[in-house]
């Protein structure tokens, strides 16, 4: 258990980028591996009501901190709201700032914050899949290159790059798989797994396809983590799947979701989804053995990295700090 890392999840919904910023304090004081933070246009659901542009807060994050490693999950550099040379530049800046300490989250986006940078229409996901592999492979040439090159790719060609800030230290990039075919490219492409989903579903499907690329590209994959989101309602079941009804935070259980542009009808598919996709994207834990449970259940089944949404409310992340934390640091 000594090599289990745990994290907590900011989130980007709910409160002002001062607030994140405690949470990092908080998080990096109850000893949490990293704090990662939601990289939106807008928020997921308009209740969120709010959404920081998270490349500012974060080296703030970083500033006001010592130790704890700081992330985006995720950000999606396949060229609607960000370049991927500008999330390298970005990326490498921090790190030659605050050397080892950033992480690098990818995914291929969602419409709520990518698709309104698209002038041409939103790609579909094969397109998307492939745009971010092949941004992952510019980002890492720029921070190795020595000297100047050409890059000759699909969706990104460029000529004479070369990155005069270095980053200190070699960068990881978590990517983000919630299928196998993600999952398979998150081991050609990653250094690290993210995703979501039951504990078997992970086991059996997820974590599989991602340690077989990555065998085949020629990497360890019992040195490449398996970080597992956690999706946290500290309550229970019924009171639970109540208010995230209520309040339309449950919208993003729905994978129609992923397809929306507006927040407000993302909020509205929130008030009906059913109960089943509810409750296979979020744990309902009443108590903090509860949490302990479900974390044990992703770690006996070859999670190596649990990352629980606290989203940006120090009291949570106090919570998980004194009470589930210290379960795994004794072991």
């Amino acid at each position: 258990m000594e090599s289990l890392k745990i994290s907590v999840d900011v989130g980007e919904n709910y409160n002002d980028p001062q607030k994140f910023v405690e949470c990092a304090v908080i998080a990096e004081r109850y000893g949490f591996d990293t704090v990662w933070f939601g990289d939106h246009f807008l928020p997921w659901f308009h209740g969120g009501n709010r959404s920081s542009y998270v490349w500012s807060v974060m080296p703030v994050a970083l500033d006001r901190t010592k130790k704890i490693k700081v992330g985006p999950d995720v950000t999606s550099p396949i060229g609607g709201r960000f370049h991927p040379a500008i999330i390298a530049q970005a990326s490498a800046t921090l790190d030659n700032m605050y050397p080892g300490r950033f992480l690098l989250g990818v995914g291929s986006g969602e419409a709520i914050n990518e698709a309104r940078f698209f002038a041409a229409g939103w790609p579909a996901w094969s397109e998307r899949i492939e745009r971010l592999g092949e941004a992952v492979t510019l980002m890492r040439r720029m921070w190795e290159e020595p000297d100047y090159f050409d890059f000759d790719g699909k969706y990104f060609p460029m000529k004479s790059i070369f990155l005069y800030t270095r980053p200190k230290t070699r960068i990881p990039v978590y990517f983000s798989a919630l299928g196998p075919k993600a999952a398979h490219l998150a081991g050609v492409y990653g250094d690290h797994l993210v995703t979501i989903g039951s504990p078997e579903r992970c086991a059996e499907v997820i974590f599989p396809a991602f340690e077989s690329a990555a065998r085949k590209a020629g990497k360890d994959p019992n040195s490449c983590e398996k970080m597992v989101l956690l999706d946290v309602y500290f309550g229970s079941k019924e009171e639970g799947l109540k208010r995230v009804k209520e309040t339309g935070e449950a919208g993003p259980a729905d994978t129609a979701a992923f397809g929306i542009l507006d927040p407000r009808m993302i909020e509205e598919i929130g008030h009906s989804v059913s109960d089943d996709k509810i409750l296979s994207a979020k744990w309902f834990c009443p108590t903090p053995d509860d949490l302990i449970e479900a974390i044990e259940s992703y770690v006996g089944r070859g999670a190596t990295h649990i990352d629980v949404v606290t989203n940006s409310f120090p009291d949570k992340i106090q919570l998980v700090g004194e009470k589930v934390l210290p379960h795994f640091r004794q072991k």
